[in-house]
C-alpha cells in the first residue's frame, strides 16, 4: 500500500536567492566585459608594459613551491612589477626558477625573468588554465626565474605547515607507498604524485570524486569534533571557535581547495545555528559558502571544481531527500543500501550536466561502481589519518594503520580495470551549450518538486518478506475509502515527474546535425583534422605534433569528447613523418590499455612498397587496439552518402622512401563543396596532380605553409577560397612562408592559422561555408 505525503521541496531562503542573484550578476558583469571575472583583472595600461617588456623583475612572498618535470616553481601573492623606483601590484605569480633554491615560507624575494600571461585553450574541450589559475588570482607566469635577493624575515607559521604538509607526504610515500599519490589527494589535495592512469581510470569508472579532498567529510568530522567539544564542557561559541580554527588550518594546508573552503563555509552556519539556537539548513550553508567565495574570487564562477563541489551537496541536500521520501524500508541493512543509492543517483543528476559540460562524457558504470565506493571511502579517508597521526612517532606503525584503506585501494582499481574492459563503460555524449544545461536544471527542480509534492512511502517489511500498509493511510482509506484515488494521484504526478526528467535529458543531449564540419585542431607544430559528416560518420586525417608531448591526451580525446564523437570510422594517415602520427601512436596504447572508450574502427595508411620503421610502429600499435588497417592509393574512394573521399595519391608501387612527397593526398566532397587535404606533399607532388585536381573550396594548405609547398601552377588550378595553414607560433621552420601567404593571398583565399585562431571549423551545407574560430584574436 502507499501513503502519499504532500508538502513542498523547498520553503523560502532568502540567502539561496541572494546566491543565485549573485551568480546572476557575475555573469552579466561578464558578459559587459568586465575583466575581473573572466580575463586579466590588471589594468590596461599594465598589461600593454608586459607584453611590451616582458624580461621584467618582480618582488613578492613566497606561498608555495612545486616540484615540476624541468623545474622548481614557487607561488608567490602579493606580487609587485618594479619599474625603476615604482612598484605596481599585479596579483599572484607563479615563477618557475632556474635553481632548485628553497626560500622559507613568507620570505620576500626580488627576482628576474620573462612574464608571459597564462595561455588559454586553443581547442574545443581543452583544459582552461587561464581560468583554474584565475581562481587563485594568478594571470601570469614567469619563466627562468632568477633569485636577486631575498628578504631575512618569513612567517615562521607559514613554514611550519610547509613543513608539517611535507611530514605528511613523507609519511604517506613510505606507509602507503604505490597508493600515496591516492591518499596525498584525498587528505592534502596534493595530485603531483598521482599518476595520469589512475585518474584516466576512475574517470572512467565514475569515482574520480574521490580523489578530491570531501568537503562533505570535512563538515562531518567538524560537527563530530563540536560535539566531543560540547560534551568535555565547553559552550557553543568556544567549541565553535576551536573547530573552525582546526578547519582553517586545515584548508590552508590543502592549499584553500574550493571543496574544503566550501566545507569550512557550511561548518561556520552549523556552528552559527547552534549558537543562536535557530535550526541548520545545508541549502543555506551552502549558499553563504557558495557567496564568500564567490566575493574572494569572482572566477570561480567557471571553475569546475567549484560547480561539482556545490552540485553534489546540491543534490543530495535538494533532491536525496525527495527520493528518499518516496521509498522506505524497515530493515536496517536494506534502509543501508537504499540510502547509499538514493544518494548515488541524487549526486548524479544534479552533476550530470557538470560533467557533460567538463568532459564531454559520463560514466555509466558509476552509477553502479557508487554504490560500493560511497559507503567504504570513508573508511580510507580514516586511514590514511591515522597513518598520518601514528606515523608521526613510528612510521613502521603506520603502515599497519593504513592497510585497509590500501585493500579497499586495491578493490577500487580492479573494479576501475573490470569496468573500463566493458565495452561503451563511459557515454561520451559530448558537451552541451549552457542553455541546454539550463534547460535539464528547471525540468529537474519541476519534477523534484512536484515528486516531493506528493511522494509514497513504501514500508518493505525484511522479517516477513510483505509490505506493510502505512498506519495513516490505511486509516484514511478506512474513513474515506479514498485510497485508490490518493494512488492514483501519486501515480500521475510519478509519472509527470519523470516525464520531465526524460525532457531534461534530451534537451541536454541534443546535437543538432545537417551540416558537415571540418576542423583543423591547433596542436602545435603538426597536423590534425577532423572531418564530422552530417550522417554521423566521422574521420581524423593525421594526429602528431613535434613540439608538443601527449596531444591525444590534452588535445585530440578532449576535442572528440567535447563534440560528442565517440567512434572514429577510420584514421587516415597522410604519412608517416612523427608531427602527423604521434598523437595517433598515443590514442591507439590508450585504445589497448582500456584508458578510452573512444573506438577506431580503421586505420587508412599511404599504400607503399617500401614502409620505414614508423609505418610498421602504426601497423602493429592499430591492431594491438583492435583496428582494422587499410591501405589507400590513387583511384580508390569512400562513398559516405551525399560525401566522398577520394585519394589522389600515392600512386599503384609508390615505394615511400620519401615520405612528403610519396604521401596520401585526399579530396572530400559534399554536394557542390570539395575540400583539399595534402599532407606535406612539395611543388613536385602537386605538379603531378594538376591533371586530378580542380577548383576547389577548402584547402588545407601543405607542409605548414611550406616556401616548398603550395607553388603558384598548382593555386592557379585548385583556387581556394579559404585556407588553413597549421602550424605554431614557434616553430623553428620558418613556417608559413611569406612566399607561400603572399601567393595564397593573390590567388584569392582567405587564410587561417592555427597558430593565430587556435582550432579552425570550416561548416558547410554543400553549398554555402561558414568558419568558426576557437580564439578570437
Amino acid at each position: 500500500m502507499f501513503y502519499i505525503q504532500k508538502g513542498r521541496l523547498m520553503k523560502r531562503r532568502p540567502v539561496c536567492l541572494v546566491c543565485l542573484i549573485l551568480m546572476f550578476c557575475i555573469w552579466l558583469m561578464d558578459l559587459a566585459g568586465f575583466a575581473r571575472i573572466s580575463g586579466n583583472p590588471l589594468p590596461e595600461s599594465v598589461q600593454l608594459y608586459i607584453e611590451k617588456h616582458p624580461e621584467a623583475v618582480i618582488c613578492g612572498e613566497v606561498q608555495q613551491y612545486q616540484a615540476t618535470e624541468y623545474s622548481l616553481s614557487a607561488y608567490l601573492k602579493h606580487v609587485c612589477l618594479i619599474v625603476g623606483s615604482e612598484q605596481i601590484p599585479i596579483k599572484n605569480l607563479r615563477v618557475f626558477l632556474k635553481s632548485n633554491k628553497e626560500f622559507p615560507i613568507g620570505t620576500t624575494v626580488k627576482i628576474s625573468g620573462k612574464l608571459e600571461e597564462i595561455p588559454e585553450p586553443r581547442n574545443p574541450g581543452e583544459f582552461d588554465s587561464r581560468q583554474f589559475y584565475a581562481c587563485q588570482k594568478i594571470y601570469y607566469f614567469m619563466k627562468n626565474g632568477a633569485v636577486l635577493a631575498w628578504s631575512s624575515k618569513y612567517s615562521r607559521y607559514g613554514q611550519f605547515m610547509q613543513n608539517l604538509k611535507s611530514k605528511i607526504m613523507q609519511t604517506l610515500d613510505i606507509a602507503a607507498k604505490e597508493d600515496a599519490g591516492i591518499f596525498e589527494a584525498m587528505l592534502l589535495g596534493e595530485k603531483d604524485n598521482l599518476e595520469d592512469e589512475v585518474k584516466i581510470r576512475y574517470q572512467m569508472a565514475g569515482i574520480i570524486h574521490i580523489l578530491a579532498i570531501s568537503g562533505l567529510h570535512i563538515s562531518v568530522l567538524g560537527i563530530g569534533f563540536f560535539d566531543l567539544l560540547k560534551r568535555a564542557g565547553f559552550g557553543n561559541v568556544s567549541a565553535g571557535m576551536v573547530v573552525l580554527s582546526v578547519l582553517l588550518q586545515y584548508g590552508i594546508l590543502t592549499g584553500e581547495s574550493v571543496s574544503a573552503m566550501r566545507a569550512v563555509g557550511m561548518f561556520l552556519v552549523a556552528v552559527g545555528a547552534r549558537i543562536a539556537g535557530r535550526t541548520y539548513d545545508l541549502l543555506t550553508a551552502l549558499a553563504v559558502s557558495a557567496v564568500l567565495l564567490l566575493l574572494d574570487a569572482p572566477a570561480n564562477l567557471y571553475n569546475s571544481g567549484f560547480w561539482l563541489s556545490f552540485g553534489a551537496v546540491a543534490g543530495l541536500g535538494v533532491v536525496a531527500p525527495v527520493l528518499a521520501g518516496c521509498i522506505r524500508v524497515e530493515n536496517r541493512l536494506a534502509a543501508s543500501v537504499m540510502k547509499t543509492l538514493v544518494s548515488s543517483i541524487a549526486v548524479q543528476m544534479t552533476t550530470f550536466p557538470i560533467m557533460l559540460r567538463i568532459y564531454g562524457e559520463i560514466s555509466l558504470a558509476g552509477f553502479f561502481l557508487n554504490l560500493l565506493v560511497l559507503p567504504t571511502v570513508s573508511v580510507v579517508l580514516v586511514s590514511g589519518i591515522a597513518a598520518v597521526a601514528v606515523g608521526m612517532a613510528s612510521v613502521s606503525a603506520a603502515v599497519y594503520v593504513v592497510l585497509p584503506g590500501r585493500v579497499l585501494l586495491f578493490l577500487y582499481e580492479k573494479l576501475c580495470e573490470l569496468a573500463a574492459g566493458i565495452p561503451f563503460c563511459t557515454w561520451i555524449a559530448g558537451s552541451p551549450k549552457l542553455w541546454q544545461c539550463a534547460g535539464y536544471y528547471v525540468l529537474l527542480f519541476l519534477g523534484v518538486e512536484i515528486l516531493g509534492m506528493s511522494r509514497g512511502t513504501v514500508t518493505w517489511n525484511g522479517a516477513t518478506g510483505k509490505r506493510a500498509g502505512n498506519h495513516a493511510f490505511m486509516q484514511e482509506e478506512k474513513n474515506h475509502g479514498e485510497g485508490k484515488g490518493w494512488l492514483r494521484k501519486y501515480q500521475l504526478l510519478s509519472g509527470i515527474s519523470g516525464i520531465m526528467l526524460i525532457l531534461g535529458l534530451g534537451i541536454l543531449i541534443y546535437h543538432p546535425s545537417g551540416n558537415l564540419q571540418i576542423t583543423c585542431l591547433d596542436i602545435g607544430q603538426g597536423d590534425c583534422i577532423s572531418i564530422q559528416l552530417p550522417q554521423g560518420q566521422n574521420f581524423l586525417i593525421d594526429g602528431g605534433s613535434s613540439n608538443k608531448k601527449n596531444i591525444a591526451h590534452y588535445q585530440i580525446l578532449p576535442f572528440l569528447k567535447n563534440r560528442g564523437i565517440g567512434v572514429i570510422d577510420a584514421i587516415l594517415i597522410s604519412h608517416t613523418d612523427n608531427d602527423h602520427i604521434s598523437g595517433v601512436l598515443e590514442l591507439f596504447d590508450y585504445m589497448r590499455t582500456h584508458l578510452t572508450s573512444v573506438r577506431v574502427k580503421n586505420l587508412i595508411l599511404p599504400e607503399w612498397t617500401q614502409p620505414d620503421d614508423a609505418y610498421q610502429q602504426l601497423v602493429d600499435k592499430a591492431q594491438a587496439a583492435g583496428v582494422n588497417v587499410q591501405k589507400g592509393r590513387k583511384g580508390e574512394q569512400i562513398a559516405l552518402g551525399k560525401a566522398s573521399l577520394r585519394f589522389l595519391s600515392p600512386d599503384r608501387g609508390t615505394a615511400g622512401t620519401d615520405a612528403n612527397e610519396d604521401g596520401m593526398v585526399v579530396e572530400l566532397t559534399y554536394g557542390g563543396f570539395e575540400g583539399l587535404f595534402t599532407g606535406d606533399i612539395g611543388t613536385e607532388t602537386e605538379k603531378k596532380l594538376l591533371p586530378e585536381l580542380e577548383d576547389v573550396d577548402f584547402l588545407k594548405v601543405g607542409h605548414h605553409g611550406s616556401r616548398y609547398s603550395t607553388c603558384q601552377e598548382f593555386l592557379d588550378v585548385v583556387r581556394p577560397e579559404l585556407a588553413v595553414v597549421s602550424c605554431s607560433a614557434t616553430n623553428t621552420y620558418g613556417h608559413p612562408s611569406g612566399e607561400t601567404i603572399e601567393r595564397l593571398e593573390d590567388s584569392g583565399a582567405k587564410i587561417w592559422y592555427t597558430m593565430k585562431e587556435g582550432a579552425v571549423t570550416a561548416e558547410t551545407d554543400g553549398k554555402e561555408v561558414w568558419v568558426d574560430t576557437f580564439v578570437h584574436p
